[in-house]
């Protein structure tokens, strides 16, 4: 998930305008030209990562010369924009695509090129790779998982630990609450609206503490007794945490919650390095004041992150084996320079790059190399658990990705706090809401 910037679609696109257009897809005429030319489709636009590809194309041209063309949009315009292009006619050769949904639909459709040799030439960290029927389509370039950032201050002066339990943490939310600056402080901020960000920032309570979407055979286990139990559990104390956080949360963001965190509003609040870059930029007091923790469970046994990804595909073109050799030249010659654009954010999925002193060189990453161990211990430690709503269930699918167009649980945590209904309706219709999702 790129923190998730949004265009005019969500992110996730795939029940909207996007899925139609993408159905249509393979009964468009392909029409290619310049074919001395590739397309890339970049989906990150900070200022940094489009000059860090730019560079990167015009070498390839001096040597190569090949000319790459690189376009930009926000992430979540990267799927429409690539459907656009193929029913055009003129298909990108490489795309950003930011859903495993989204991939999967194009795999299926014929409309991509496997890239699975040059995704085998490396070792790739846990649950980050989807392969569709025994084949790699997607090129990924960063983990965005989601964990908790707390106030590191405000710990050690009210001598708390990072928690291990959501009682734990519920106590240290409300310990942290209190003023500052002659303003009100929040233990939490966390979304709760039918956004990207709720289903990334607001749910790693559950992986956490063992609650499942689908098993081994596509069943619906959320609906499970044991499961229905626990979601319970976790809705009475996101209703208790909820008590602690500012307002507004029903319409907050992902720029909603880092403002709430750097200006000091909130002293817990969950995201991915970017927060760190942020504290950097806007709130230096801050940036070496802050404490890194994964998601805990209810019983201190073991924790989670939420997942998030970002990758590139290389679409089936008249270009699609020169697509590859860019690719496999850039992984070797500009990778590291395109992760130093976001240096904090941009996570490696490649376990080689953390060895790497080329990488380990930028002065964020010496700076922060406590974070960046704990970053890369959420990938070593069989104790964390990874996963989000997306990537449920035994292989890439389109039924995990229509509950998380559906807003299920969005939905069932606002029944909580906002309609004051009990923890076991909440659960109820959430797994009814599942049902007709999966079905539709």
């Amino acid at each position: 998930m790129t923190t998730r910037k949004t265009g005019g679609l969500s992110r996730r696109s795939l029940l909207t305008a996007g899925a139609g257009a993408a159905a249509a897809t393979i009964y468009m005429p392909a029409v290619h030209s310049q074919v001395h030319e590739l397309r890339f489709l970049n989906g990150e636009p900070a200022v940094d990562s489009v000059r860090a590809l730019r560079v990167a194309a015009a070498q390839y041209e001096k040597e190569r010369r090949i000319k790459v063309t690189i376009d930009t949009v926000p992430s979540g315009d990267a799927y429409t924009r690539t459907v656009s292009a193929i029913k055009g006619g003129r298909p990108y050769d490489i795309s950003t695509l930011i859903f495993v949904a989204h991939v999967l639909t194009l795999a299926n459709e014929g409309q991509l090129t496997p890239i699975t040799e040059l995704v085998n030439r490396h070792k790739w960290g846990k649950r980050i790779l989807f392969p569709v029927n025994g084949q790699h389509y997607w090129y990924m370039y960063d983990y965005n998982l989601c964990w908790l950032f707390y106030r590191k201050d405000l710990y050690d002066s009210a001598k708390l630990e990072p928690p291990k339990t959501w009682a734990q943490l519920l106590e240290n939310c409300r310990k942290t609450s209190g003023t500052e600056g002659g303003s009100q402080r929040f233990g939490m901020a966390t979304p709760i609206g039918n956004n990207d960000a709720t289903n990334w920032m607001s749910l790693a309570y559950m992986w956490a503490d063992g609650i499942s979407l689908f098993d081994d055979k596509w069943t619906n286990t959320f609906a499970s007794e044991e499961n229905r139990k626990r979601a319970a559990a976790y809705l009475d104390f996101f209703g208790e945490m909820y008590k602690t956080m500012p307002p507004g949360m029903t319409q907050a963001g992902f720029g909603t919650i880092t403002a709430a965190y750097s200006s000091g509003q909130a002293a817990h609040a969950p995201y991915a390095g970017r927060l760190i870059e942020i504290l950097e930029q806007r709130a230096p007091q801050l940036a070496d004041k802050y404490g890194m923790m994964p998601y805990p469970d209810s019983a201190g046994k073991q924790a989670a992150v939420n997942h998030g990804y970002d990758g590139w595909v290389v679409g089936k073109t008249p270009m699609a084996e020169e697509a590859v050799r860019f690719l496999e030249w850039f992984s070797d010659a500009h990778y590291i320079n395109f992760l130093h654009s976001a240096p904090l954010h941009f996570q490696p999925p490649r376990l080689d790059i953390y060895e790497d002193a080329r990488w380990r060189a930028h002065p964020l990453i010496e700076k922060h190399a406590g974070a960046v161990k704990t970053m890369q211990g959420f990938l070593d430690d069989p104790n964390i658990v990874i996963r989000s709503v997306d990537t449920e269930g035994p292989a890439p699918d389109l039924r995990p990705a229509k509950i998380f167009e559906s807003w299920v649980f969005p939905e069932m945590l606002q029944n909580k706090v906002l309609k004051n209904l009990s923890s076991q309706d909440c659960v109820s219709q959430a797994v009814e809401k599942m049902n007709r999702a999966i079905a539709g």
